[in-house]
């Protein structure tokens, strides 16, 4: 199933804002991450970045990749089709697993305020790093869409005019 031109815009500007978002918010976390590092009141830093990460982080990142995956399957970019939608939908992958599994602990953990562990802390600023870098990776990719479609790279470029045999 296709959808039509109106459909498939009001979807890509859906992605765009959530992919957007996604970032943004990442960034407010790196900002309390490093004024948490650069030692900010831990009472307040750790229990914003909590909030900002559980209620808008973990929801734009399971949104944004539900998105991206819905714009795949139903326009004709297609999701196993290009290079670069594949890469991105490992990248994407990837870090919603980190977001689940790795980041959420830890914005569970800074809830503590002073009392979040330092492991926690670390976590809380290395994350925003990882993934702020791989969504500006993931943005290159979908301005530039480099590498070409699946499974066409071995099929030779015949001109107009070539007569197959």
């Amino acid at each position: 199933m296709k959808l039509s031109p109106p459909w498939r815009k009001a979807l890509l500007t859906l992605h765009v804002v959530t992919a957007v978002g996604w970032l943004g918010v990442d960034v407010v976390l790196l900002t309390l991450g490093v004024a948490g590092a650069r030692g900010a009141d831990p009472d307040l830093v750790y229990p914003v970045t909590a909030l900002v990460g559980q209620a808008l982080f973990v929801p734009l990142s399971v949104l944004a990749w539900l998105v991206g995956v819905a714009s795949a399957l139903l326009t004709p970019w297609g999701l196993l089709r290009h290079r670069w939608v594949l890469v991105k939908l490992v990248i994407t992958t990837v870090m919603l697993g980190a977001v689940v599994f790795a980041l959420l602990p830890n914005l569970q953990a800074a809830e503590l305020g002073a009392a979040t562990p330092p492991g926690a802390r670390q976590g809380l600023l290395a994350a925003p790093i990882v993934s702020s870098t791989l969504l500006l990776v993931a943005t290159v990719l979908s301005t530039y869409k480099p590498w070409g479609r699946i499974g066409r790279a071995s099929r030779p470029v015949r001109s107009a005019g070539a007569r197959v045999a």
